[in-house]
């Protein structure tokens, strides 16, 4: 005879870390809440070829035709029928980023990813290929060898190692630029702040500080994201008073009062402002053990029947038993927390009876899981 327990406990299994957000809201920098409008990178994408690859470039049709193409513009025509064939070559998109300000003669760094079915690109050398912005003109050329992290050998009886990604490089200082990228503090006659994180109270705090710098009126909060700041006539000024506005020190609006659940990591994160409004709070874990324990079923003698082993099962329902708590308005994050330990639930628990809360209208915040 065989005994055998299984235990299943209705309970939450998500390990939860419950965070405090800092009581006040430090000073930052300009420079680190907003950003100026029109000032950044612009993306730039081309398409080239890689040589000098050990056999393992690919052999697409694409791949060959632009390998013929690059031969016929170097003075080297080959006949139709003829097909390279190299699987020293392969086919790569090439793109970078174009800094604000850049100038003709400075040099960024690409990437360079094959498009094929190249094994690797290690060791290879990437040919003259231009780079365009989204309205198709030419700024920047790249040419140069790539770096590769990536590793891949496959043996003779099929077995591989691959290490991180061998069909995508880089080339630091790969590609040089030849137009510069537009210039929009020239001819402005005001710059525009945009802050990173959505507050009417930030926006006018923006421009109280700015004003009060400068002893004059030049800034105005249009809405909760942009700041207009006028600049001075003289061109050559413009620099040196964006170099005071963006080291000057505001004190940002306090964020709504928020909860984010992480179902999926079992995380709690409650911010600063959360009020609970009144409530009664009961918690209890049910837990069921069900005992399955092995049975000799003998018949009687001469009755032609057979012996069998059959499973009788035992089920035992428990109920941990706790009081009601009634949960009065409190401004606290504390004071919910106390209030929550005083009924028993543990932190694997908190996250079923905030949901409860709100769920229910007793809880003054914006309840999001992701």
């Amino acid at each position: 005879m065989s005994t055998n327990l299984k235990t299943i406990g209705f309970r939450w299994v998500y390990a939860i870390c419950l965070f405090c957000m800092y009581s006040g809201v430090q000073a930052e920098r300009l420079k680190d809440i907003a950003s100026v409008a029109g000032v950044r990178s612009n993306p730039l994408l081309g398409y080239g070829l890689v040589v000098g690859l050990d056999g393992s470039g690919d052999d697409n049709n694409f791949t060959q035709q632009s390998f013929k193409t690059m031969l016929m513009r170097l003075g080297i025509q080959l006949p139709p029928t003829v097909n390279p064939h190299s699987k020293n070559v392969a086919a790569v998109v090439v793109h970078a980023e174009l800094p604000p300000f850049a100038r003709p003669g400075q040099a960024i760094d690409v990437t360079v990813s094959s498009i094929g079915n190249a094994k690797s690109l290690r060791g290879g050398t990437l040919l003259l290929s231009p780079l365009k912005a989204a309205n198709g003109e030419v700024l920047a050329v790249a040419q140069g060898s790539l770096v590769v992290n990536g590793l891949a050998v496959k043996g003779r009886d099929a077995s591989q190692v691959k290490v991180n990604m061998p069909v995508v490089g880089r080339i630091p200082n790969g590609a040089m630029i030849e137009v510069a990228a537009p210039d929009v503090l020239s001819d402005a006659k005001q710059v525009t702040y945009l802050l990173h994180r959505t507050d009417f109270t930030t926006a006018q705090r923006v421009a109280d500080v700015i004003n009060g710098h400068l002893k004059q009126r030049v800034a105005e909060a249009i809405d909760g994201t942009a700041i207009e700041v006028k600049l001075p006539h003289n061109p050559m000024t413009r620099v040196a008073l964006l170099s005071a506005l963006e080291n000057l020190s505001v004190q940002p609006g306090e964020g709504r009062a928020k909860i984010v659940l992480n179902a999926r990591t079992g995380t709690v994160v409650v911010g600063k402002n959360v009020t609970v409004g009144p409530a009664a709070v009961s918690h209890g874990n049910l837990s069921v053990t069900i005992t399955e324990t092995g049975v000799v079923s003998q018949p009687e003698g001469g009755s032609g029947g057979v012996t069998v082993l059959t499973n009788q099962s035992n089920i035992v329902v428990k109920e941990q038993k706790n009081k009601m708590l009634v949960l009065s308005p409190s401004p606290s994050l504390d004071d919910i927390v106390q209030a929550l330990n005083t009924v028993g639930a543990a932190p694997s628990d908190l996250m079923a009876i905030l949901e409860a809360l709100q769920q229910a209208g007793a809880l003054q915040a914006e309840l999001q899981i992701i």
